[in-house]
């Protein structure tokens, strides 16, 4: 049985006020690239290259959620990067946290201006990584103005909340791992969201849950987050699910199209001007008023 709601809700407060200071959700400093799977959008990939300051810059990709026992230089993912030009590209892997914890597997890290998080089962990321000299040097990346970002299991292991977490099964949306590593606090992402039919699974959570705010990603869709607001980018959709605002239909979520903004902090999403018609000032969506 799960914990109760109200222990969350002191929990999460207590790790509001530990968090580091100007920023309730995002990072305070730094970047973030979450994505939904199925990564094929040239914008995604280029705008994660752009904030680590341009194709030369240290990338480290992380393919740990994969599940082999073994990664290195030849393996296929980095072409996601290469192809778009990245020069410096390097793969880190292992499943030991004693390995994670030592000086001489973090230095690439500590190098870094971007790391990515790959696809798999994000429970792997946080049996390897969780509390970590790794998690931890990802947090100086952001630190010191890069990027962290991740697809798929990726995404998900970005945030406060773990969803899909059970290592028996990926449709156990609450399981055996419900941690995270927080680089956006107060939220539970999920992915693959609308291909894979699963714009529901997140009420359970947000049900259990209510302090947390939900994201869901589709594939080949991708948020931007910048202090506590984010961009969505991309081909198809982020949904959000906020306990907090029932829509006058009743509904329990809705949907940001790419350009759409959301603030965290408010939970107040925005829409460009240019796309500023009659919908962007539905009641049935929480969106400024528009001129």
């Amino acid at each position: 049985m799960h914990r109760s709601g109200l222990f969350w809700v002191m929990a999460w407060f207590v790790a509001a006020i530990s968090a580091p200071s100007g920023q309730e959700f995002g990072p305070s400093t730094g970047s973030l690239v979450i994505a939904g799977g199925a990564v094929r959008d040239p914008a995604i990939v280029a705008t994660f290259l752009s904030l680590a300051g341009g194709a030369d810059a240290p990338i480290v990709v992380i393919p740990t959620a994969g599940g082999a026992d073994d990664y290195d230089q030849s393996w296929p993912g980095l072409a996601m990067f290469v192809v778009h030009g990245a020069t410096n590209v390097s793969v880190l892997h292992t499943t030991d946290r004693e390995v994670a914890n030592s000086d001489a597997f973090v230095q690439s890290i500590r190098e870094a201006r971007g790391v990515w998080f790959s696809g798999g089962r994000q429970w792997r990321l946080a049996d390897a990584y969780l509390h970590t000299a790794v998690h931890r040097e990802i947090q100086e990346v952001l630190d010191r103005g890069g990027v962290v970002g991740g697809s798929s299991a990726g995404a998900t292991i970005l945030g406060d909340y773990l969803v899909r977490g059970d290592t028996a099964t990926n449709v156990t949306m609450m399981g055996d791992h419900e941690e995270g590593m927080a680089f956006v606090r107060g939220v539970a992402i999920d992915q693959h969201l609308l291909r894979r039919n699963r714009q529901f699974d997140l009420i359970e959570v947000i049900r259990e849950r209510p302090d947390l705010l939900g994201i869901g990603l589709d594939e080949d869709t991708a948020i931007i987050v910048q202090g506590d607001t984010f961009e969505v980018i991309g081909q198809s959709y982020a949904v959000i699910y906020d306990h907090q605002r029932v829509l006058d239909s009743g509904g329990l979520f809705y949907f940001l199209a790419p350009g759409d903004t959301f603030d965290m902090s408010t939970r107040v999403s925005a829409r460009p001007r240019d796309r500023a018609g009659p919908n962007a000032r539905m009641t049935d969506r929480p969106w400024p008023e528009g001129p």
